[in-house]
């Protein structure tokens, strides 16, 4: 598994690369839906994309703001929120331990934390949640290795059980650190990315790559315009060729029948 950090800065280092001239990171960067998608706040997206550090979350806020977050964006077929009923059903709990979790952490928020890499006991102890929950990584006794952030106790079968209702399988979601929930987030458009550049006409066939095109035409001089302009009609012009050519080898294999 790769580091967090790099992986990140990895990312956004391919996608700076394959860019290309005349479009901006701006472009292909979706705040709002890197944010919907990642569970990270739009003003940390900023952040991350901007190569700063987040600011410290304690493990069990940012669990709980990710499951009010999963039930505003990942809705029912007919628009409607899933229930406090529902998912917790689908775990064996009850709709009072989620809500009263969800509701308390929500008003009342957790104490600042001694250390950068402890949580609060006790905000942990008023939800009565297991002490083994560790805050963003947790430096191994053995070897100094810092380990990434896991839930413990009633709060990972919690955890578990939101993530099977929304993702099919547990994946870690609600509580990965806001680096790798973005780098998750961004490998849709990085891989988007790589098609484009494996075949140059990717863009030009959605409609956004159209939008694009037509966007800055008006930067290009008459001469490169109708270079452009030639080359699209060339193509066109090549590929209604090959579907006359195909058009004729079926008849003729029709009519030999």
């Amino acid at each position: 598994m790769r580091e967090t950090r790099p992986a990140l800065a990895e990312t956004l280092s391919r996608i700076g690369s394959l860019i290309g001239d005349g479009r901006s990171r701006d472009d292909v960067l979706d705040v709002e839906q890197l944010s919907n998608e990642s569970g990270v706040p739009r003003d940390v997206v900023r952040m991350l994309l901007d190569g700063a550090e987040p600011p410290a979350e304690d493990i069990t806020d940012r669990i709980v703001r990710r499951i009010v977050h999963l039930r505003e964006t990942r809705l029912r077929p007919d628009g409607t929120r899933h229930s406090y009923d529902e998912i917790a059903a689908s775990y064996g709990a009850s709709r009072a331990s989620l809500s009263n979790l969800v509701n308390s952490r929500r008003k009342t928020p957790s104490p600042q934390t001694p250390s950068p890499q402890m949580p609060s006991r006790q905000a942990l102890s008023r939800q009565g949640l297991s002490e083994q929950v560790p805050s963003e990584q947790v430096p191994s006794q053995q070897t100094g290795e810092r380990r990434p952030a896991r839930s413990g106790g009633p709060l990972a079968s919690t955890q578990a059980g939101i993530e099977t209702f929304f993702f099919g399988q547990p994946n870690g979601w609600l509580s990965a650190e806001p680096q790798t929930s973005l780098d998750n987030a961004l490998q849709s458009v990085l891989h988007g990315l790589e098609r484009e550049a494996a075949d140059p006409m990717a863009r030009l066939r959605g409609t956004r790559g159209l939008r694009e095109l037509a966007a800055r035409a008006p930067r290009l001089a008459e001469e490169e315009l109708q270079l452009v302009t030639d080359w699209i009609d060339t193509i066109l012009q090549r590929r209604n060729a090959q579907r006359v050519r195909g058009s004729g080898s079926d008849s003729s294999h029709t009519e030999g029948q």
